[in-house]
């Protein structure tokens, strides 16, 4: 069979590429940067993720550089007060199999690249904008912006929220403002209390706004996440830059542990968080979407990264199974990812409006608030069925 093509070199597309040709199958992926970097900032990686890591045989290398998190609580964003949500470390590799880990973005870029390279060296074609494609019936023939043309088997586009396959695919489109704005920094450990240097995941709530943070490299770093309800901030961009008192004044009046993140911050990113419906369909002919490129979602379950990495190990189960039939095994492999993932958008979406309620306005409400919302069994409907899935064992 000749290579497949994959458009985008971000984690999705990396796993992709790195699952394909572990089961035996060429793959060459264009990727638009120039150089491979991600953005500094942290994914949480449940045992789902870390156990589709193990299987692609990076592990080892995901491990060295991330936090294996103990557990994670519930805290109140004036008082403090903390609750637990639940048990990780030794009861996620009990209960699922495997670790629940966080890991900086860029350590995981590259441990999924040296995978990639260790097999194929030439795999990533840089300086590679895609400008077009057409399926032939029997290939797809790839156009990059320079004028250059590839030739594959069939074409995955990860290439993100703003993918280019999609809208050659489906057309343009509508992405809604969310209401949401979110805040990103990291900050060094050392720059905070001693009280909160633990592996231990965080997720402060109050009315209109919640933090997340959790450590990096080992604990090296502080990765923190600000959501805020706002309406005058619409760039959907990674790369856009913020102040410290725009932060600060989003948080006015929260505990002095979130002050003290937010002033060890030295360059604050803000972007808004927009809406889009899950694709009721991924595939056409030689052609499939994976990742953001299909199921982009709020990220207050922590799956984004983890249902790339997913996509992508199932995706080549179908095409090594099925690889007499590509565009059959596209619809085998949409048929096994879809309502998982269009589950996994609209959970989110439910922690948004979770996380922000009016009744954690006060220590009274909250305490009964968050006893129902953050109950066993709730908690256990809203994340078992997320951390038991294994990419190797479901039917394509």
């Amino acid at each position: 069979m000749a290579r497949i093509l994959i458009a985008g070199a971000g984690i999705g597309g990396l796993s992709a590429a790195l699952a394909l040709l572990r089961h035996g199958i060429d793959v060459e992926v264009v990727e638009q940067a120039p150089e491979l970097k991600e953005v500094g900032a942290g994914v949480q990686i449940s045992a789902n993720g870390s156990r589709a890591l193990a299987l692609l045989g990076v592990a080892g290398a995901v491990t060295e550089t991330s936090c294996e998190a103990a557990g994670k609580e519930i805290r109140l964003w004036n008082s403090g007060q903390t609750w637990k949500l639940f048990d990780l470390g030794a009861e996620s590799v009990a209960r699922y199999g495997s670790p629940y880990l966080t890991v900086y973005r860029p350590d995981l870029l590259a441990a999924l690249l040296g995978g990639v390279r260790a097999i194929k060296p030439d795999a990533v074609r840089l300086n590679a904008r895609l400008a077009g494609f057409r399926d032939t019936g029997e290939g797809v023939e790839v156009t990059l912006e320079d004028g250059r043309s590839l030739h594959g088997a069939a074409l995955v586009g990860a290439d993100g929220v703003h993918s280019r396959v999609r809208v050659g695919l489906f057309g343009a489109d509508e992405a809604r403002f969310s209401g949401l704005v979110a805040w990103r920094g990291l900050i060094p450990m050392e720059r905070l209390p001693a009280h909160m240097h633990r592996f231990v995941g965080t997720n402060w709530v109050g009315p209109g706004r919640h933090v997340v943070h959790y450590p990096l490299r080992g604990g090296a770093l502080m990765n923190f996440v600000g959501i805020v309800e706002r309406d005058d901030w619409q760039v959907e961009s990674w790369t856009a830059r913020g102040t410290t008192a725009q932060l600060a004044g989003d948080f006015a009046g929260w505990h002095a542990d979130v002050q003290a993140m937010i002033h060890g911050i030295e360059d604050p990113h803000v972007w808004a968080l927009k809406l889009r419906d899950p694709l009721p369909r991924w595939s056409v002919g030689r052609v499939t979407l994976l990742g953001d490129a299909c199921h982009p979602t709020l990220p207050m379950l922590a799956q984004g990264a983890v249902q790339a990495i997913e996509d992508g190990y199932v995706l080549a189960r179908a095409v090594a199974a099925h690889s007499e039939d590509l565009p059959d095994a596209f619809r085998r492999y949409e048929a096994a990812r879809r309502e998982r993932t269009t589950r996994m958008v609209r959970g989110a979406a439910e922690n948004a409006r979770r996380f922000h309620n009016p009744l954690l306005a006060d220590a009274e409400g909250a305490a009964r608030y968050v006893a129902e919302e953050w109950s066993e069994p709730r908690i256990h409907d809203r994340y078992d069925w997320l951390f038991r899935y294994r990419v190797d064992e479901v039917p394509i």
